[in-house]
């Protein structure tokens, strides 16, 4: 059973959920599946995070050059290519109720708020580490360090 929930924003979790972050890259879907294992197992509830800002968001459909699109244009943009992302993954798991979130909201700030109350939040690792990790920053070591759940880090098999 899924769920549309657009409107929770940086709202914790509920108490019994896990939390993963998805980015549309590699990394995330493999860290959405290890989320969607444990929630099987565990029958618990997952919520589904994709953070964004208006630099990183997709185009409205009805931008055009020189028109600046509104912010509900933006989320509703972002929203609709979120669910669209994630949609094969989560079809795997029937029986998982999921929820989605997409706060405007840096990524390590809007992973730790929802996850607050949450069971587990789940990130993927990109690897990135050495002297880009230090000058990039990373988002799993932010939720690792201050995130007030468990954290599980996941990474592909190389």
């Amino acid at each position: 059973m899924t769920r549309e929930s657009p409107g929770d924003g940086l709202k914790p979790a509920p108490n019994n959920s896990i939390v993963v972050g998805h980015d549309g890259s590699y990394c995330a879907y493999y860290a959405l599946d290890m989320a969607l294992g444990l929630a099987e197992q565990l029958q618990a509830a997952v919520v589904i995070v994709r953070a964004w800002s208006i630099a990183t968001a997709p185009r409205p459909p009805g931008w055009k050059f020189g028109y600046v699109s509104s912010f509900d244009e933006y989320a509703a943009t972002v929203h609709g290519e979120f669910m669209r992302d994630v949609q094969m993954s989560v079809d795997r798991y029937p029986t998982v109720s999921i929820s989605y979130r997409a706060v405007n909201a840096g990524a390590a700030k809007g992973l730790i708020d929802v996850s607050r109350e949450a069971r587990m939040l789940v990130v993927g690792s990109r690897g990135r580490g050495g002297l880009a990790g230090m000058l990039l920053g990373s988002v799993n070591d932010q939720c690792v360090r201050h995130a007030s759940c468990p954290v599980l880090v996941v990474r592909p098999w190389s």
